[in-house]
């Protein structure tokens, strides 16, 4: 076998296993023939001429991702960058013109987002441009659809993923912020003090109200103690006035027992003399009959102008005349 003949067979196999080529999935292979377009062959195993076909160049039908970052002012001249990620595919049925009609398919998407974000952001304030990135979102996408579909290319989604203002303005953001929770804080305190506050005086006006009744009650018990001491000792042949300075002269020195049993009591009780319950009945007493007569006096004053203002006088006496009566004499 001659080195021509193993030559020969080794460029037929060449050609031969040439013919065929594999297109991976989700892939479309674009088929020329001299230069011009032949067909578009999708995934699985496909057949070429040797030397007459060759394969111009494959698309990729999966959904791609291209980032676009851009620099704007906001309506309140506020320069911001913007990162825009738009998703996008080449349509299927649309392989040729995606491959044929479109060279730069990654530069035409980002001018279409550079003129949309440029022509949205603008009309907005920065605190907006926050709230309202789906809806910048949404224009971008309506945008490149209406352009990329006559280049077979189909928009998927475009997110606004970033918003990225100067530091200073990012520091003034946060500093308005803080103020803005720091004065709520002080609110909720202010609230809350004043709950506080309101809580406590309705508490000691509650106490008051009850250390009031109890000493009512109190004193109502010591009164009703007091009339049930004097009638016990009535019944004994022993007269009121006397039962009376028999309980003043008792809680007297029960007063004294009870400061001499406190060692840290810096209690004076004056007077402190044996006569002391005495006396001090008997100015009770005086005291007593004192207002009693006050009472009385002021009861009849009231009456009788009570009964001049009901009952006043008709008609007046004649002056008398003291010269007609000596004339007459």
């Amino acid at each position: 076998m001659n080195i021509s003949f193993i030559i020969l067979l080794l460029l037929a196999l060449f050609i031969f296993l040439s013919s065929f080529f594999t297109v991976k999935q989700q892939t479309s292979v674009i088929i020329e023939r001299f230069g011009k377009f032949l067909s578009v062959r999708n995934s699985g195993l496909q057949l070429k001429i040797p030397l007459i076909d060759r394969i111009a160049g494959r698309v990729n039908l999966r959904i791609q991702q291209l980032d676009v970052i851009i620099e704007t002012k906001t309506k309140d001249n506020v320069f911001v960058k913007m990162k825009v990620s738009v998703q996008f595919k080449v349509i299927q049925d649309k392989v040729y013109d995606a491959f044929y009609k479109l060279e730069y398919p990654h530069d035409q998407i980002t001018a279409y987002v550079f003129d949309v974000v440029r022509a949205e952001v603008p009309k907005l304030k920065l605190d907006d441009v926050f709230e309202r990135k789906d809806d910048i979102a949404i224009a971008v996408k309506r945008e490149l659809n209406e352009a990329m579909m006559t280049y077979g290319y189909d928009i998927i989604n475009t997110l606004v993923t970033d918003i990225d203002p100067d530091m200073q303005v990012k520091n003034a953001m946060n500093r308005i912020n803080a103020a803005d929770r720091e004065k709520t804080a002080a609110e909720f305190e202010a609230e809350s003090s004043r709950i506080r506050i309101v809580a406590k005086a309705k508490a000691e006006a509650e106490s008051k109200r009850l250390q009031g009744q109890g000493i009512a009650d109190q004193r109502r018990e010591i009164a009703r103690g007091l009339v049930e001491s004097v009638e016990v000792l009535n019944s004994v042949g022993i007269n009121s006035q006397e039962a009376s300075a028999l309980i003043v002269v008792t809680q007297h020195y029960d007063t004294l027992q009870s400061i001499g049993a406190d060692a840290n009591s810096n209690l004076i009780l004056l007077p402190n003399s044996p006569q002391a319950g005495s006396d001090m009945l008997n100015n009770m007493v005086a005291s007593f009959s004192a207002s009693n007569q006050v009472g009385e006096m002021m009861k009849r004053t009231n009456k009788k102008v009570k009964s001049r203002a009901e009952n006043p006088p008709t008609s007046l006496p004649a002056p008398e005349n003291p010269q007609t009566d000596a004339n007459e004499s």
